[in-house]
């Protein structure tokens, strides 16, 4: 009696062990299909990139007039528009204004500025097209200026759903008319609630180059 308790306990161990092990082996494939995928996924987008990059450089190489400057964030921007006088640029807590219209590479317009105006903006409050979230924290006050976004820095893969399409790469024109603190900002709004008169807005000297417009 004692023999057969012995032996079921030793059979019950190993269906135990070969369950585990077909359980174990079963997964093994799954893993591996799940690394290959991504391997497929790194080699296309590698590809996306470099065609995208190829595109913006035949836009740069057509514009040889114009100086463009790479940013950090590896986009490429050039200046319509420069303010030498200011040094200023928009932070976290401000407010923008600016205005901009939306070109492909082919300078087809696919949003006009009137189309997307007015623009105010809390700088890094708001959920905004990356490559404008991180371009006006570089502009001065009345500067006007072009950025070739590639789609990662635009609209990415979903595109807008309307007008832009899977991973299109943008000329951006952006004009920044003013940015002032969040809270003057409050302060004026509250104001015209208040009273009819206008809040002027201080006039600001600049320098600019007209010469610098992207031809396609």
């Amino acid at each position: 009696m004692k023999n057969n308790h012995a032996l079921a306990i030793v059979l019950l161990l190993a269906l135990l062990i070969f369950s585990c092990k077909q359980h174990q082996e079963a997964r093994r494939p799954i893993s591996q299909a799940s690394g290959s995928f991504m391997k497929k996924s790194i080699a296309r987008n590698k590809k996306l990139i470099s065609g995208e990059e190829a595109q913006i450089d035949a836009v740069i190489r057509r514009n040889s007039n114009i100086k463009f400057i790479a940013s950090t964030k590896g986009y490429w921007y050039s200046y319509i528009t420069k303010n030498t006088l200011d040094t200023l640029t928009p932070k976290k807590g401000d407010v923008a204004f600016f205005d901009y219209e939306l070109k492909d590479l082919k300078g087809n317009v696919i949003y006009s500025e009137v189309e997307l105006r007015p623009q105010i903006y809390y700088v890094d409050k708001q959920n905004i097209m990356m490559g404008l979230r991180d371009g006006i924290k570089l502009m001065h006050k009345k500067e006007k200026v072009n950025f070739l976004f590639n789609s990662h820095m635009g609209f990415g893969y979903h595109g807008d759903n309307k007008k832009i399409g899977t991973n299109q790469p943008l000329l951006c024109i952006v004009t920044l008319r003013d940015f002032i603190p969040e809270a003057v900002y409050k302060k004026q709004n509250e104001i015209k609630t208040t009273s009819p008169a206008p809040v002027s807005k201080p006039e600001v000297i600049t320098e600019t180059t007209p010469k610098d417009t992207v031809t396609q």
